[in-house]
């Protein structure tokens, strides 16, 4: 596989057309094609030497579109291609204040939680800096986005893969989404859902990037938490919480909990209350979730009565609480499921 040029950012392209024997100005000229999501071979400002030239040791492309799928309500998921072959999800979801993309950042995930598909085959591998931003680079393309007027407003990292177990590949990619210049999307803008690295969120606190935090919380208790999340075992909910008092001191951000509802496990009255005792107070959000069913698991969805009484408990007792509505259900089900669904339909 060659290299990736979306890997870079401006002052590395600059340097790379320098090295090449091209004027300074065809920086420019590569920079914007590439964040306007064309391939290598479709930036025609630039002439068709220096194009080979650069196909002799970058990609094309980093990601293409290899099928969509559309929602009733809108939504629509993707199954990109990479260039090695190797397959990840995305979705664009609409909502009023704008279109948010949900992407990828690893091929697969190595953190086993039990209500994700995206665990079922393991971590085949990492996505680099730049095959991260190119899946909102084609989206913002496909429909008819500049670089003015963006039709991706917003970015939720929370597709395939754990953010912070590809930590040094999602902080560049971080800076290189926001920088000037470029597709520019601002850290408010963008949230990042981690199952919680407590040693990562504590370095992450360090890096001045004041984007919406979340954490994947789905139970109150170390021990019950750690039934469908392998990384209880490691990090305690009270570090985790710690954490996140960290970030706000640092940011000035509240942080927000992913609550996913789950028949028999996590959603009767008892759970509500010890939510209500552990976050009471604390500068946060609660996002409950309606689980999305994985049928290699077993485990079930609370039904709408449940979901509901749960709700009221954390708003009457104080705490910041919402339930996410149901999008794209129709269209691919959990996260990893679409990829999963392919290779197995691939793999006669």
């Amino acid at each position: 596989m060659k290299k990736i040029i979306q890997d870079l950012n401006y002052n590395q392209i600059e340097e790379l057309v320098l090295s090449l024997g091209e004027k300074k100005f065809r920086a420019k000229q590569l920079y914007t094609g590439i964040m306007q999501g064309k391939n290598i071979s479709q930036i025609s400002d630039l002439s068709k030497a220096f194009r080979e030239k650069l196909l002799q040791d970058y990609e094309d492309s980093a990601i293409e579109i290899e099928q969509t799928f559309y929602s009733s309500d809108g939504t629509e998921k993707y199954l990109f291609r990479l260039a090695d072959g190797n397959l990840i999800e995305g979705v664009l979801m609409r909502y009023k204040y704008g279109n948010t993309q949900c992407i990828s950042t690893q091929v697969g995930c190595r953190m086993g939680c039990k209500f994700c598909a995206s665990t079922l085959g393991g971590l085949i591998r990492n996505l680099s800096s730049g095959e991260i931003l190119s899946q909102i680079l084609k989206v913002n393309a496909l429909h008819g986005g500049t670089l003015q007027k963006r039709q991706v407003t917003n970015v939720v990292l929370m597709g395939s893969g754990e953010p912070f177990d590809n930590y040094t590949e999602v902080i560049t990619f971080l800076k290189n989404v926001s920088a000037e210049g470029g597709i520019c999307i601002s850290p408010r803008n963008i949230s990042l859902s981690t199952c919680g690295l407590v040693d990562k969120i504590n370095k992450f606190c360090q890096e001045d990037i004041p984007l919406n935090l979340t954490i994947s919380l789905h139970n109150t208790t170390d021990l019950e938490r750690a039934r469908t999340m392998p990384v209880a075992n490691k990090w305690k909910i009270s570090e985790i919480l710690e954490a996140c008092n960290n970030y706000f001191k640092k940011t000035g951000r509240r942080y927000i909990f992913e609550y996913s509802l789950i028949h028999g496990e996590n959603c009767d009255k008892r759970h509500a209350e010890e939510l209500i005792a552990l976050l009471k107070g604390k500068p946060c959000h609660v996002n409950l979730i309606r689980l999305n069913e994985v049928k290699e698991r077993n485990l079930a969805a609370a039904d709408e009565r449940a979901a509901q009484a749960f709700l009221a408990t954390l708003t009457k007792g104080g705490l910041s609480a919402t339930l996410r509505r149901q999008i794209g259900s129709d269209i691919g089900g959990a996260c990893g499921q679409l990829r999963a669904g392919y290779l197995s339909g691939n793999s006669n």
